[in-house]
């Protein structure tokens, strides 16, 4: 599917930055760009789509269109599209409008259905509805 530029800019839609295994970052992080991490980061992260590698780390609020979280995140994830794969470790809630859980994802935290409203940057206002889901391992 073809995604039209959001600017003037040539290839602003396709704008894409990767931070590698070796890099740590102190400090919050916003872009426009859609993101690949696989290193680490201690900081908040806004921007417009977030892929983690499973060995990634995560401390701090995420905020993006969509997340596909693979690796550690301690902190809150609020995202339209939410995918957590089956290696991904998540203490903190995660505020979604579509959301995906793989068997075998563990997740310390609530989960929040936000209806369609992009949630602000983490906020003490008012929670939206709130959904649990308990995964339990079969055998």
């Amino acid at each position: 599917m073809a995604k039209t530029p959001a600017s003037t800019r040539p290839n602003a839609a396709s704008t894409f930055s990767m931070l590698g295994a070796d890099t740590v970052i102190t400090g919050n992080i916003e872009a426009s760009a859609d993101l690949h991490v696989d290193g680490r980061i201690d900081g908040d992260i806004a921007c417009n789509a977030l892929v983690q590698g499973e060995d990634s780390r995560i401390t701090g609020s995420i905020r993006a269109e969509t997340v596909r979280v693979a690796g550690s995140v301690s902190g809150t994830i609020a995202a339209r599209d939410v995918v957590i794969l089956k290696t991904a470790r998540i203490e903190g809630d995660v505020s979604y409008d579509t959301l995906t859980i793989e068997q075998g994802a563990r997740l310390d935290g609530r989960l929040s259905p936000h209806g369609g409203q992009m949630p602000p940057a983490i906020t003490q206002s008012a929670k939206p509805a709130e959904a649990e889901l308990v995964l339990t391992p079969t055998k």
